[in-house]
Protein backbone atom coordinates (compact mmCIF):
# COMPACT_ATOMS: atom_id res chain seq x y z
CA UNK A 1 0.00 0.00 0.00
CA UNK A 2 1.31 3.53 -0.79
CA UNK A 3 2.02 5.78 1.86
CA UNK A 4 0.29 8.94 2.58
CA UNK A 5 2.36 12.04 2.64
CA UNK A 6 1.25 15.02 4.36
CA UNK A 7 3.01 18.34 4.10
CA UNK A 8 2.62 20.95 7.43
CA UNK A 9 3.91 23.59 6.20
CA UNK A 10 4.18 25.75 9.57
CA UNK A 11 4.25 29.69 9.72
CA UNK A 12 6.16 31.85 12.48
CA UNK A 13 3.40 32.14 14.81
CA UNK A 14 2.60 31.46 18.67
CA UNK A 15 1.43 28.00 18.21
CA UNK A 16 4.78 26.76 15.76
CA UNK A 17 6.70 25.70 19.06
CA UNK A 18 3.71 22.49 19.35
CA UNK A 19 3.25 21.31 15.32
CA UNK A 20 5.01 17.85 16.94
CA UNK A 21 1.39 17.52 17.84
CA UNK A 22 -0.12 18.25 14.71
CA UNK A 23 2.59 15.46 13.54
CA UNK A 24 1.86 12.99 16.56
CA UNK A 25 -2.14 13.38 15.41
CA UNK A 26 -1.46 12.13 11.87
CA UNK A 27 1.16 9.84 11.93
CA UNK A 28 -1.20 8.28 14.55
CA UNK A 29 -4.02 8.60 11.41
CA UNK A 30 -1.30 7.08 9.14
CA UNK A 31 0.12 9.67 7.45
CA UNK A 32 3.52 10.13 6.67
CA UNK A 33 4.41 13.49 7.81
CA UNK A 34 7.08 16.55 5.97
CA UNK A 35 7.46 19.35 8.07
CA UNK A 36 7.94 22.88 5.90
CA UNK A 37 8.29 25.34 7.93
CA UNK A 38 8.87 28.98 6.38
CA UNK A 39 11.91 30.28 6.94
CA UNK A 40 10.92 32.76 9.83
CA UNK A 41 9.28 29.88 11.67
CA UNK A 42 12.74 28.14 11.52
CA UNK A 43 13.52 30.14 14.94
CA UNK A 44 9.78 29.07 16.50
CA UNK A 45 10.16 25.13 16.13
CA UNK A 46 12.54 22.39 17.28
CA UNK A 47 13.95 21.39 14.13
CA UNK A 48 16.27 18.26 15.71
CA UNK A 49 12.98 17.13 17.55
CA UNK A 50 10.74 17.35 14.56
CA UNK A 51 13.01 15.23 12.28
CA UNK A 52 14.01 12.83 14.68
CA UNK A 53 9.90 12.49 15.26
CA UNK A 54 9.68 12.30 11.60
CA UNK A 55 12.34 10.82 9.95
CA UNK A 56 12.78 13.21 7.47
CA UNK A 57 14.60 16.68 7.23
CA UNK A 58 12.71 19.98 8.18
CA UNK A 59 12.60 21.94 4.55
CA UNK A 60 12.67 25.46 4.10
CA UNK A 61 14.14 25.66 0.81
CA UNK A 62 14.31 24.42 -2.43
CA UNK A 63 16.44 21.26 -3.12
CA UNK A 64 19.74 21.85 -4.69
CA UNK A 65 20.02 19.68 -8.13
CA UNK A 66 22.05 17.34 -6.63
CA UNK A 67 19.53 16.51 -3.73
CA UNK A 68 16.90 13.89 -3.66
CA UNK A 69 13.26 15.46 -4.59
CA UNK A 70 11.11 15.20 -1.69
CA UNK A 71 7.81 12.17 -2.82
CA UNK A 72 4.82 14.74 -3.61
CA UNK A 73 1.99 15.56 -1.05
CA UNK A 74 -1.31 13.87 -1.29
CA UNK A 75 -2.38 16.58 1.20
CA UNK A 76 -1.00 20.15 2.74
CA UNK A 77 -1.98 21.49 6.41
CA UNK A 78 -0.63 24.94 7.09
CA UNK A 79 -0.96 25.81 10.22
CA UNK A 80 -0.31 28.02 12.49
CA UNK A 81 -1.46 29.74 9.04
CA UNK A 82 -0.22 33.80 9.58
CA UNK A 83 -1.76 36.44 7.94
CA UNK A 84 0.74 37.01 5.80
CA UNK A 85 1.49 33.55 4.57
CA UNK A 86 -2.64 33.78 3.85
CA UNK A 87 -2.15 36.89 1.83
CA UNK A 88 0.28 36.00 0.16
CA UNK A 89 -0.94 32.07 -0.72
CA UNK A 90 -4.15 34.07 -2.10
CA UNK A 91 -2.45 36.34 -4.66
CA UNK A 92 0.30 33.09 -5.99
CA UNK A 93 3.32 34.67 -4.23
CA UNK A 94 5.60 31.86 -4.13
CA UNK A 95 8.60 34.05 -2.70
CA UNK A 96 9.76 30.91 -0.27
CA UNK A 97 9.48 27.14 -0.70
CA UNK A 98 6.97 26.60 1.57
CA UNK A 99 4.82 29.49 -0.64
CA UNK A 100 5.99 27.88 -3.65
CA UNK A 101 4.41 24.45 -2.40
CA UNK A 102 1.12 26.37 -1.94
CA UNK A 103 1.11 28.27 -5.12
CA UNK A 104 1.31 24.65 -7.40
CA UNK A 105 -1.13 22.91 -4.80
CA UNK A 106 -4.41 23.59 -6.17
CA UNK A 107 -3.33 23.04 -9.66
CA UNK A 108 -2.27 19.75 -8.90
CA UNK A 109 -5.63 19.08 -7.27
CA UNK A 110 -3.74 18.45 -3.80
CA UNK A 111 -6.31 19.04 -1.11
CA UNK A 112 -5.01 22.07 1.01
CA UNK A 113 -6.43 22.65 4.79
CA UNK A 114 -5.34 26.57 6.21
CA UNK A 115 -5.84 26.64 10.23
CA UNK A 116 -5.12 30.31 10.59
CA UNK A 117 -3.50 31.72 13.61
CA UNK A 118 -4.38 35.60 13.15
CA UNK A 119 -5.75 38.55 15.58
CA UNK A 120 -9.06 39.48 15.46
CA UNK A 121 -7.72 43.27 14.00
CA UNK A 122 -6.30 41.42 11.28
CA UNK A 123 -9.08 38.92 10.31
CA UNK A 124 -11.45 41.78 10.19
CA UNK A 125 -9.15 43.51 7.55
CA UNK A 126 -10.38 43.04 3.78
CA UNK A 127 -7.45 41.78 2.52
CA UNK A 128 -7.66 39.27 4.68
CA UNK A 129 -10.90 38.37 3.85
CA UNK A 130 -10.81 38.73 0.23
CA UNK A 131 -7.90 36.01 0.56
CA UNK A 132 -10.02 33.64 2.66
CA UNK A 133 -13.12 34.12 -0.33
CA UNK A 134 -10.53 33.47 -2.97
CA UNK A 135 -8.68 30.55 -1.55
CA UNK A 136 -11.92 28.65 -0.63
CA UNK A 137 -13.38 29.75 -4.57
CA UNK A 138 -9.95 27.45 -5.44
CA UNK A 139 -10.31 24.68 -3.28
CA UNK A 140 -8.61 25.19 -0.59
CA UNK A 141 -10.20 24.49 2.79
CA UNK A 142 -9.85 27.61 4.97
CA UNK A 143 -11.07 26.81 8.47
CA UNK A 144 -11.88 30.43 9.38
CA UNK A 145 -15.26 31.58 11.05
CA UNK A 146 -17.71 30.26 13.73
CA UNK A 147 -17.09 26.78 14.84
CA UNK A 148 -13.92 26.48 13.01
CA UNK A 149 -11.27 28.92 13.90
CA UNK A 150 -12.34 32.03 16.27
CA UNK A 151 -9.39 35.09 15.97
CA UNK A 152 -7.47 36.00 19.32
CA UNK A 153 -7.56 39.52 21.03
CA UNK A 154 -4.43 42.03 19.82
CA UNK A 155 -1.52 40.39 22.35
CA UNK A 156 -3.35 37.63 23.83
CA UNK A 157 -1.06 36.01 26.03
CA UNK A 158 -3.48 32.81 26.64
CA UNK A 159 -4.12 32.33 22.40
CA UNK A 160 -1.76 29.67 21.96
CA UNK A 161 -3.45 27.53 24.57
CA UNK A 162 -6.37 27.67 22.64
CA UNK A 163 -4.83 26.76 19.09
CA UNK A 164 -7.14 23.81 17.90
CA UNK A 165 -4.58 21.41 15.58
CA UNK A 166 -6.80 18.46 15.16
CA UNK A 167 -9.64 20.46 13.11
CA UNK A 168 -7.05 20.49 10.04
CA UNK A 169 -6.67 17.07 9.88
CA UNK A 170 -10.82 16.69 10.58
CA UNK A 171 -11.20 18.93 7.55
CA UNK A 172 -9.11 16.56 5.55
CA UNK A 173 -11.31 14.23 6.11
Amino acid sequence: MKEKILYVIVCAAGPAADVGRLDGLAQDEGWTVQIVATPSALDFVDVPDLERRTGRPVRSRYRKPHEPRPPRADAIVVAPATYNTINKFAAGIADTYALGLLAEAPGLGIPVVVLPFVNSALAARAPFLRSVEGLRSEGVRVLFGPGEFEPHEPSATDANDTYVWERALTALG
